[in-house]
Formats: C-alpha cells, structure tokens, sequence
C-alpha cells in the first residue's frame, strides 16, 4: 500500500484519476465477478457481448463525471444562494452527519426519480439514456453505460434538492457529503445491476435491489416498461405509480426496440444526430 501510495503522489492529475479508475475496477471486479459465478440469475460470460464498450464507459464517466458537474454545480448553488432562506440552509448544515446524510439520500431520490422518468418520457432525453437501456446482458458493469449528458441531468435531478435543502454545500470543489452521495449511489448503482439472483423478503420494498431494477430494463412488452425508477428508494416509484415487483419471475429479455449503434464512438455521436 506504501508503495501504490507513493507512487500516486508523483503522477500528475489525469494519470492520477486514470490510476485511481483502475483501482476501483480491480476491487470491483474482485467483488461482483465471483459472486456473479457463484448466484448468477442467468449463465452469461464474464467477457459478454458489449463489455468492452462497457468498460469504455467506465473510464469516461469516471475521468469526465465531475468535471462536468462542476460549473452546473456552481451554478445551481450560486442561483439557490439568493432563492433559499440561509436559516434553512443552516439549520441543515448543521445536523449531525449521519442524519445529514440519510436526509440527503432520500431528498436526492425524489430528484433522481423524477430526472430518471423524464430521461424516458421526454423524447429527446430518450435518445441518450437509451444508450443505457440498450444492454441485451445485464451485469454489474452495465451500470456505466451511461452518455456523459445523461449522467450529468441525472445527477443534476439528484442534487437540486439537496442544495435547495442545504444538505449538500457548493464551492470550488464538491464537498465531503456531496463526494458521499455520489459513492454510494454509484456503489449502490454496480450492486443493483449485477446479475445476482438474491432475494431479500421484505426489504425489497424498502431498498432496491438486481431483482426490483432489473425489472426497470426489462423489454418484454410495453405493459411491463417505464417502471421502477427509483435508484434505491422503491417505495417512492410506490408513490407516484410506477412501482413492479412480481413475486418470483425474472425478465425474459433487455435491451430496447430502436437501433442503436455498435461501438463507443458512435452511441456518443448518435443522440446528437450523427452517424459517425
């Protein structure tokens, strides 16, 4: 650990975060392929159609992601600055830090959901989250498939109301909760997209989990689409009346009915109109 330590200080900041990438992949894949092997849902092979360009995004998303989120960021803190009452955003701050937190998680739900359905309602967002939704295999590195644009608005859904609330501060650099949130809800992303047959009785309809999301990729009939958008929360798809969850079954197919393009390049281009 020394040595890595060492070794992380004398490299300059792009190698540093194309470094840091390939840590976190390793842990990663420690983690989910074993247990993958051992509680898959379906039988699929580690090296599945499409995984490089999983792991393509992987590296984008993560040397890009909160570069991107930096000037909408602050941004949005400095417009909230002058439309929220700083007692209100006072009072929050100072909370403890795990109520904070959970507080912070569950208000960032609320935006997230209504970020995620629009992303599937409102056409043109559909053309790049449908880049996440065209993954016919789904394991736990479908979760970067993600087009920066829609990274960004999903993230930016999330974290309005945090900021709104004061339970996230904005600066130069995001702070320590809003770091927080972020890792956990990309770790929490990973698990809920592995191709794990775990079931979890009673807790499903509190936290979500493979079975409740991947219900949410499902493509086996327009009945059975457009659910469960909630990322950790089901019980607020409960609320507004998206909410499925069958007792037993599993989706019989992924993916999406449009074409979409087959290689990176190209699904980055596409929703902007272009056939690279």
């Amino acid at each position: 650990m020394e040595v890595i330590r060492q070794l992380a200080q004398h490299l300059p900041p792009v190698a540093l975060d194309l470094f840091r990438l390939c840590i976190w992949l390793l842990l990663l894949m420690l983690i989910f392929i074993p247990l993958e092997r051992l509680f898959g849902q379906r039988r699929q092979k580690i090296f599945r159609t499409a995984v490089l360009t999983d792991l393509g995004y992987y590296f984008l998303s993560g040397m890009l992601a909160t570069r991107l989120l930096l000037a909408p960021l602050a941004i949005l803190a400095w417009g909230l600055h002058y439309l929220v009452p700083v007692q209100l955003q006072q009072w929050t701050a100072s909370l403890p830090l795990g109520i904070r937190f959970l507080a912070a998680m569950v208000v960032g739900e609320f935006g997230t959901y209504w970020g995620h359905r629009w992303q599937h309602e409102i056409p043109w967002l559909w053309r790049f989250h449908a880049i996440h939704h065209s993954a016919e295999q789904i394991d736990w590195l479908v979760n970067t498939r993600a087009h920066p644009v829609d990274l960004v608005f999903t993230r930016l859904c999330g974290f309005i109301p945090m900021y709104a609330l004061g339970l996230v501060q904005a600066g130069g650099k995001p702070d320590a909760m809003t770091v927080l949130v972020i890792f956990v809800g990309t770790l929490w992303g990973f698990f809920i997209h592995a191709n794990l047959r775990w079931r979890f009785g009673w807790l499903e309809w509190l936290i979500s989990t493979p079975h409740f999301h991947h219900w949410h990729h499902t493509n086996d009939g327009n009945a059975l689409i457009n659910k469960n958008y909630a990322a950790m929360l089901p019980w607020v798809d409960m609320l507004f009346g998206t909410f499925y969850l069958p007792g037993k079954q599993w989706p019989f197919k992924y993916g999406i009915n449009g074409p979409m393009a087959d290689s990176l390049f190209r699904q980055l281009v596409q929703p902007f109109g272009y056939r690279a």
